[in-house]
């Protein structure tokens, strides 16, 4: 059993949570993640490693409350333990030889940046991360994305907080105004993602995003996470989840997310009768 030693409310539905995990702390590396199962019965969850600290023996991990696992993962209380933290998974980002980056991360999507662009601070790279968000109620952990980059742009769409606007926006300011970077990181929704993309190769700048598909067992036995990669199918658990953003087949990814939609709608619905029914007969 992992033990949640601090949990703490980032906004309306995004939770953060310093799990007692010191095999997975030992190991982890930024980009990996983590499979986590609330009890026995609960549904596996795919989450990304989002800090460590290997000297404490503590992983950290940030979701947001969109369906009935991540709803019951979210009901726990400091103090109490989550039943399965299986991982470190995935390949960890590959960020040697970067000197300059732009980490593009939207909604949720920043919780995943924050560790990549801490690495790449880290090894003495160059770092400007634009943060996007729907609202100014909905950002997160701006203070930590400040002090892991030289520069950090937020944007909202309805102007709340930072510039109003859109993160390929502010990318496509800064690169037509004559930044260079090696590389480019966008970690969010796939459409955000796609577009970072196509703004970033009209200038001839790569892409790497983080994909984050349907997943079940994270070792590449059930092929739920397959995503198409330059013509290929590709297990985004033990091939991802880092891509070279060109060869992404986001249309593909995009209908097949949309897949799940109403599924994943029915069983939240189910999840907070349940729980009503336990606040009621309390």
């Amino acid at each position: 059993m992992y033990r949640v030693l601090k949990k703490e409310v980032l906004s309306e539905s995004v939770k953060k949570f310093i799990v007692d995990a010191p095999a997975v702390a030992k190991k982890a590396k930024a980009g990996q993640f983590v499979v986590v199962r609330t009890g026995e019965d609960s549904e596996r969850i795919p989450l990304t490693v989002a800090d460590y600290d290997r000297e404490k023996g503590t992983v950290t991990i940030i979701f947001q409350e969109v369906g009935a696992g991540t709803m019951e993962l979210g009901e726990l209380e400091e103090g109490e333990s989550i039943c399965d933290f299986a991982g470190p998974l995935g390949r960890a980002s590959e960020l040697d030889g970067i000197g300059r980056a732009c980490v593009i991360g939207g909604g949720l999507g920043c919780a995943i940046a924050l560790p990549q662009a801490r690495a790449l601070k880290a090894a003495g790279a160059s770092v400007d991360i634009i943060a996007g968000f729907r609202t100014k109620d909905l950002v997160i952990l701006e203070k930590e994305m400040q002090e892991a980059s030289d520069r950090l742009t937020v944007c909202t769409d309805d102007g709340s907080c930072g510039r109003k606007g859109l993160v390929t926006a502010a990318l496509e300011e800064w690169l037509s105004g004559g930044e260079k970077y090696d590389v480019c990181i966008a970690i969010g929704p796939l459409v955000m993602m796609k577009y970072v993309v196509l703004t970033a190769k009209k200038y001839g700048l790569r892409t790497v995003v983080s994909m984050n598909p349907i997943m079940v067992d994270g070792t590449g036995m059930c092929g739920c996470c397959r995503v198409t990669v330059g013509g290929e199918t590709k297990f985004a658990c033990v091939d991802g989840p880092d891509f070279d953003g060109d060869e992404v087949d986001f249309d593909e990814s995009i209908r097949r997310a949309k897949m799940y939609a109403e599924f994943e709608k029915k069983a939240k619905e189910a999840h907070k009768c349940r729980l009503k029914g336990v606040i009621d007969n309390a």
